[in-house]
């Protein structure tokens, strides 16, 4: 086991204790990570769903399986090019969006895979994701597809989450769909070059 990994194992025991917040009394799993943790990319979602808790991998609903096969459709492999987690580990009652203080509660695990991952770029899927490191408000439709600089020098990018993907079913050039594709394309372009 490499040394990140073993940071990382570390730090997902030191989260599967964390009660900080009432969802660490309301989950079945933890829901710390999947993929590499040597992927020059990070994707960051907003929280578990159901049947994330139930496994304690992020991503594996119709959402999640929506998302990987947009992911296989550009090249990119969810198992070698990408490590994924959320801003919060543990799910939220009924799906509902992590309240401030249980993101602010969770943020410290967050930052620390971030600096042990060190990755090349972030995604951040979603408005709940870029609220939380952009700030404001946001309209997913127009920031999605931009470039900004987090923490001074890692470059990060929006896309739409996967589970409002899955009311858009068209796959026609300019569609919801079409536009996660180009997103993907240009991160997987952008990570060759780096």
């Amino acid at each position: 086991m490499s040394e990140k990994e073993l940071r990382l194992n570390d730090l997902k025991q030191e989260c599967i204790n964390c009660h900080k917040c009432v969802l660490g009394n309301t989950r079945n799993n933890t829901v710390f990570s999947d993929g590499s943790c040597d992927a020059k990319i990070m994707l960051i979602g907003e929280a578990p769903g159901a049947d994330e808790d139930a496994t304690g991998t992020p991503f594996v609903g119709r959402a999640g399986k929506l998302l990987t096969k947009l992911m296989e459709e550009t090249g990119l492999s969810r198992e070698n090019d990408i490590y994924i987690t959320n801003t919060v580990k543990c799910r939220p009652p009924e799906n509902r969006v992590p309240s401030d203080e249980e993101k602010k509660l969770c943020e410290n695990f967050l930052l620390k895979q971030i600096e042990i991952v060190k990755p090349k770029v972030i995604v951040l899927c979603g408005a709940t994701s870029a609220k939380s490191f952009l700030g404001g408000k946001i309209k997913i439709t127009r920031i999605r597809g931009k470039w900004y600089k987090l923490f001074g020098n890692i470059d990060a990018t929006v896309i739409l989450h996967p589970s409002f993907l899955l009311r858009k079913h068209s796959e026609e050039e300019g569609s919801e769909r079409w536009l996660t594709k180009q997103d993907l394309l240009k991160i997987k372009e952008f990570i060759s070059k780096v």
